[in-house]
């Protein structure tokens, strides 16, 4: 199984397209709920060097923080779907 994390906060539309890519693939992955507040946001902003979210880390493939959705469920699908 891949060793993936992922950095979301609550009803963020743009994690919740993350989040169904995953379920969709049958990936498991480890989930870390963000404050609201971005100030807060220090975790996220030491793996990707912002403070916006969706951020995935896949350790297995050298991804250390890759934010936006787009490219996020981009990759996944590349690397995990059933063309990889």
């Amino acid at each position: 199984m891949p060793n993936l994390e992922l950095y979301e906060l609550q009803g963020c539309p743009y994690c919740a397209k993350v989040t169904e890519k995953l379920d969709e693939l049958g990936l498991e992955y480890e989930s870390h709920k963000v404050p609201s507040s971005k100030s807060a946001r220090e975790e996220v902003k030491a793996v990707s060097g912002q403070t916006g979210v969706p951020v995935l880390v896949d350790t297995d493939n050298g991804i250390e923080g890759m934010p936006e959705s787009d490219d996020i469920v981009e990759y996944l699908e590349e690397t995990y779907g059933n063309g990889a």
